[in-house]
């Protein structure tokens, strides 16, 4: 159960694929969809006696439709069929803990909640991922696949798998890889964006945010400004930090080591009072992007976004 269906799907795959052998499937393994059955039909399901098998297996996708149902699963729990395995697929919702149910289900069974991952635990979740394929990666190409794919796991997965089949065992993916075999823009991303800002490089900038106006849907403004948000506030913290060794950074700021030195250079460059009112300044195109002052192209909040950051 959980807001992350990846894991969720990744657990009941595994066990579509391990628990019976393929010529016990036709009479032992079911699978249903909770907007189709009754909690009925699935403990009479669960009640059958595997055919030629140990167990017989009963997968009930979309289970969060049987919310209305759920408490007639107790007296099933409280007399369980051994030789069935009956699997609940609960996608976006969790069980309430404090039912009868649930604690059934906890002691009879077991309870896997699949929580979302948190932005900052992408990145390393790419490189066991990418590992898991054999092959490799740089610190900087999971970086932009993590900030151009955002949390969805399994859209992460289906672009690895492209970069399987296009690359050599150990191999390791780059920008270029990224970029020749996915389409992700090695120079034009919000990675390239926030360095170049965090550096004061003007011409790189503009010519960034150019390309992002071009291309909203790829590049929504408001994740846009997110980002420049996460810098500068980032770099308040490192004004304000009287160790500012890196990892002393790092634990603070809870950071990856690989965003430390851009958070350096950005300190050197935007004393704490201009980071301050950069802060600011992100808010006002925030506003303007989001409707109050209709009329103005991304292009131009930007230009007086970067006019301001720079000035």
């Amino acid at each position: 159960m959980g807001d992350e269906p990846y894991f969720i799907d990744r657990v009941t795959d595994l066990l579509e694929t391990t628990v019976l052998k393929e010529d016990e499937k036709a009479f032992n393994q079911t699978i249903v969809y909770g907007k189709d059955v009754s909690m009925d039909d699935i403990i009479s399901l669960c009640k059958q006696y595997p055919m030629g098998a140990e167990y017989s297996l009963v997968i009930v996708k979309e289970a969060q439709h049987l919310i209305k149902e759920i408490d007639l699963l107790e007296n099933y729990l409280k007399q369980i069929q051994p030789t069935t395995i009956l699997v609940f697929n609960y996608k976006g919702k969790t069980l309430d803990k404090r039912k009868k149910v649930t604690k059934l289900v906890s002691e009879k069974g077991i309870l896997i909640e699949s929580k979302k991952l948190y932005d900052n635990q992408i990145p390393d979740w790419i490189e066991k991922k990418v590992r898991e394929e054999n092959l490799l990666i740089e610190p900087k190409a999971k970086f932009l696949l993590a900030e151009y794919l955002g949390t969805d796991l399994s859209r992460i997965e289906n672009e690895i798998n492209k970069l399987k089949i296009n690359l050599a065992e150990k191999e390791i993916i780059s920008c270029d890889s990224i970029e020749k075999f996915i389409g992700i823009s090695k120079e034009y991303n919000i990675f390239e964006l926030t360095k170049a800002i965090g550096k004061k490089e003007k011409i790189k900038s503009f010519t960034i945010v150019k390309k992002f106006s071009e291309n909203e849907k790829e590049h929504p403004m408001v994740l846009v400004i997110s980002q420049l948000y996460a810098l500068f506030s980032n770099v308040i913290l490192v004004h304000t930090l009287q160790d500012k060794s890196v990892k002393n950074i790092v634990t603070l700021l809870k950071t990856n080591p690989y965003f430390v030195s851009d958070y350096q250079v950005a300190a050197q460059n935007y004393p704490l009072k201009k980071a301050t009112a950069i802060i600011s300044y992100l808010r006002e195109a925030d506003t303007k992007k989001k409707g109050v002052e209709i009329g103005e192209s991304d292009f131009n909040i930007y230009k007086e976004l970067l006019f301001a950051i720079f000035n």
